[in-house]
């Protein structure tokens, strides 16, 4: 891995389960993440997704890339045009700067409004391990997707 590299882009369709699922797997029960019309009431044209769900899709992103013995050292995001189901999140990273084993990347999620998320991640990939393209080994974005239940 080199400063420059570019990752190669993931697309997250932007279901409704996605959504419910990830507000409710980091407790965050607040109604605009689960109930259209209560989000409705409170001006936003439907429910949308929370932070930690968008947190842990740039921790995957980033995984995925990288490889499962990647660990992940510090995400710093910011949060732009909501991501509404019914839309597409892709997300694109380039790597900004490395040192030794240890990589900061610099991300960015857009989706049908704009971008949805910004931000850097700093990744460390033991060197024995460290290749572009680590994911070729891990399922397929499909497969992740399957697993985590969402039928969509």
């Amino acid at each position: 891995m080199k400063a420059g590299d570019e990752l190669p882009p993931l697309e997250v369709p932007i279901t409704r389960t996605l959504i419910v699922a990830g507000a409710i797997a980091s407790r965050d029960y607040q109604d605009v993440h689960h109930d259209a019309e209560l989000a409705r009431q409170k001006g936003s044209p439907d429910i949308f997704m929370n932070i930690l769900t968008t947190n842990g899709l740039v921790g995957r992103y980033i995984t995925d890339h990288f490889g499962p013995t990647a660990v992940l050292r510090k995400v710093a995001i910011r949060l732009g045009a909501p991501n509404y189901p019914g839309d597409t999140m892709v997300l694109a990273g380039t790597v900004a700067e490395v040192d030794g084993d240890t990589a900061t990347v610099r991300v960015v999620g857009a989706n049908g409004l704009g971008r949805h998320v910004t931000g850097t991640v700093t990744v460390t990939v033991p060197a024995d391990t460290a290749r572009v393209g680590a994911a070729d080994s891990l399922p397929t974005t499909d497969a992740v997707t399957a697993s985590s239940g969402d039928p969509e």
